[in-house]
């Protein structure tokens, strides 16, 4: 016994110094190679492929603990179920709780798409799906592909796709897809356990779940009816043995077919038509917002007041947009904009319940209430000859340009309130010559045609570089309530032509006489600049130098803009595409650049830097970077031809 005590009392000594020395040392423990496995799935029950299934849930083990990102809208079951199950993780196991009764000889799929990942690091599992059927049999059939934003390529994240083997076309809005899918961070999404047939394949951007589509709902579709198959092929294993040597082994495979279907996603041509606003902001003002854009304007009637039953345009000046859905009513009769309380019938095209356009009235109040102010002294109130108090009212004008005018740009003046008359007698046009200002022959101060009744505008060709002066006497512009401007002068300088930039386009890959929207987009995606042409060249001037990206619209029907799809018509949203990398535009720069719309897939074409819908990143993971786009970056010059190599800015 003395013996064994001496045995254990030498190892727990030497186990003793062992720790001590740990302890004394002060470098960072090595914590291993860092986990970029996703979790791996080591069993489930039911099993994959499990036949005569009746159990209310179904569990899965992984290999490491794991968690559930969003199993509210990532997790599918399909068929759908009306009851969405319940999802739930602890440590490794995984578990699904079916809250619907399953159907009878029906095969199910449920697609956890990319909701599971690691507990620590975060690591994806990606497409995992478990199949089993309620009877003796299991449908294998799939279709795979992808959904991409139609107007901007964006990955189409968190969508619902599925099918119908009904082929007739109230099946979308009537029916719930026979089976379905979500697609994941990268839009892609595949359709599991399908049984042999034809089907049309959609997309839907299922806002309220019922599973088919409503249209306040983006969606796309597919133009041709699909039938799945699987085919086997051969893949080639390359062994390596222990000593060294390479050796090759067949083996075969399954492939299912399609797996290439792009789906583009648009939201249709279509706002349920409603007074969505109005208000009265100011005493002079009564605005209205309508859901849609309108052909004509709402019929308004006056309903309280002394003037009840009358026309409301008669006391007003009506500033709209083109659209019609923005209106701005200016009170001009003194009663009307005393009044507190402005009771209003407004009569126009609603939306009803069946989708179509039919006559509403509204009956609206607009109230308003002025601010308690601060009464002055009677020694700040200006007065005139007859001790009066004087009006201190006055319209206001704001040169919109600054004192940097744009040479292919009109001279932009905006006035607070709407105007009644201008004296032009009154108005001096000037530019500077030597020392000297001389008067601008012939220039003509007219309403602007987006918003006449506020804006005007000065067209002249400009003199680069040159200095000019605007000058307007007070009381030259009295507005609808009487009140004159103060004295207004604008002075400014015209750019040269050396601050500017341009860019060519040379296309390829398209017809000669196809139609094209051509769009200089910011760092935002937002286009910055717009052009309408026709053919293969594209040019672009008087571009303020900065970086941008490109985006072209194949205008099938020639209105200057992107135009969504029509289902019901079977017609897809008129084709986007990018140019995948930054163009770096510098002054006094002329760059052509050649643009092959087809030189990459749409999904690959879109630069990183401006897409939105990225993949999320894991734990210390950098983000996704564009090489060429670096290249570029890192370069003084604008761009470059992606055929030769070769650089093509050239100084004017």
């Amino acid at each position: 016994m003395k013996h064994i005590w001496k045995t254990y009392n030498i190892v727990v000594a030497i186990i003793g110094a062992i720790i001590i020395g740990s302890c004394a040392s002060m470098g960072r423990p090595d914590g291993g190679a860092r986990d970029v496995d996703p979790p791996v799935p080591l069993s489930s029950n039911p099993p994959a492929g499990q036949l005569n299934f009746n159990g209310k849930r179904l569990i899965v083990n992984f290999d490491e603990n794991i968690q559930i990102d969003d199993a509210f809208n990532k997790v599918v079951v399909s068929p759908a179920m009306s009851q969405p199950p319940a999802v739930s993780a602890n440590g490794r196991r995984l578990t699904v709780e079916f809250r619907d009764t399953l159907r009878d000889s029906t095969t199910y799929t449920v697609d956890f798409a990319d909701a599971i990942k690691d507990l620590n690091e975060g690591n994806i599992l990606d497409g995992f799906a478990i199949d089993f059927s309620t009877g003796p049999t299991i449908d294998t059939l799939r279709i795979s592909g992808m959904v991409l934003g139609a107007d901007n390529l964006e990955p189409a994240q968190g969508m619902l796709v599925g099918v119908h083997s009904n082929l007739s076309d109230t099946a979308l809005t009537k029916l719930p897809l026979d089976r379905i899918a979500r697609t994941n961070q990268l839009g892609q999404f595949t359709i599991r356990n399908l049984p042999a047939g034809r089907y049309h394949v959609f997309a839907i951007d299922d806002v309220n779940r019922d599973n088919r589509w409503d249209r306040s709902e983006a969606m796309a579709f597919y133009d041709v009816v699909v039938e799945p198959v699987v085919e086997q092929f051969e893949l080639t294993d390359t062994l390596r043995s222990s000593q060294g040597g390479d050796s090759t082994a067949m083996r075969r495979g399954l492939r299912y077919l399609p797996n290439d279907v792009l789906l583009s996603l648009y939201k249709e041509d279509y706002t349920p038509q409603y007074l969505k606003d109005y208000g009265r902001p100011e005493r002079r003002k009564a605005n209205m917002v309508f859901g849609a854009k309108a052909d004509s304007l709402p019929r308004v009637t006056i309903t309280n007041g002394e003037f009840a039953g009358r026309d409301f345009s008669e006391f007003t000046v009506l500033q709209a947009n083109r659209g019609l859905d923005s209106l701005t009513y200016w009170i001009s009769d003194p009663r009307l904009i005393e009044a507190d309380t402005l009771r209003l019938a407004v009569t126009y095209m609603k939306t009803d319940s069946t989708e179509q356009l039919s006559q509403f009235t509204d009956s609206l109040r607009f109230d308003f209430r002025s601010p308690r102010q601060k009464k002055k002294k009677d020694d700040e109130q200006p007065l005139d000859s007859l001790g009066n108090p004087i009006r201190t009212e006055f319209t206001g004008i704001t040169a919109l340009g600054g004192n940097q005018q744009e040479l292919h740009r009109d001279l932009l003046l905006e006035f607070t309130e709407p105007i009644a008359s201008i004296d032009s007698a009154a108005i001096r046009f000037e530019m500077q010559v030597d020392t000297l200002w001389q008067p601008v022959a012939g220039f003509r101060m007219l309403p602007d045609s987006l918003n006449p009744v506020l804006n005007r505008r000065i067209a002249q060709k400009w003199q680069p570089g040159s200095k000019y002066r605007l000058s307007i006497d007070s009381a030259a512009v009295y507005n609808i309530y009487g009140d004159p401007n103060k004295p207004f002068i604008h002075e400014f300088t015209t750019k040269q032509p050396d601050d500017y930039s341009s860019i060519t386009f040379l296309l390829s890959g398209l017809p000669a006489d196809t139609t094209v929207v051509v769009e200089l987009l910011g760092s935002g995606d937002q286009a910055q600049y717009r052009m309408q042409a026709r053919g293969n060249k594209v040019t672009f001037t008087y571009l303020a130098p900065g970086t941008y990206y490109a985006r072209l619209i194949i205008d099938s029907n020639g209105d200057g803009r992107w135009t969504p799809g029509d289902v019901a018509m079977q017609r897809q949203p008129e084709e986007t595409y990018y140019f995948p990398k930054k163009l770096n535009l510098k002054k006094n720069w002329d760059i052509e650049q050649a643009w092959n719309i087809y030189d990459l897939p749409l999904d690959m074409q879109k630069p990183q830097a401006i897409k939105k819908n990225k993949p999320k990143l894991k734990a210390g993971e950098q983000p996704l970077k564009d090489p060429e786009e670096e290249e570029e970056a890192d370069s003084p010059f604008g761009a470059y031809d992606p055929n030769t190599g070769q650089l093509l800015p050239q100084r004017r």
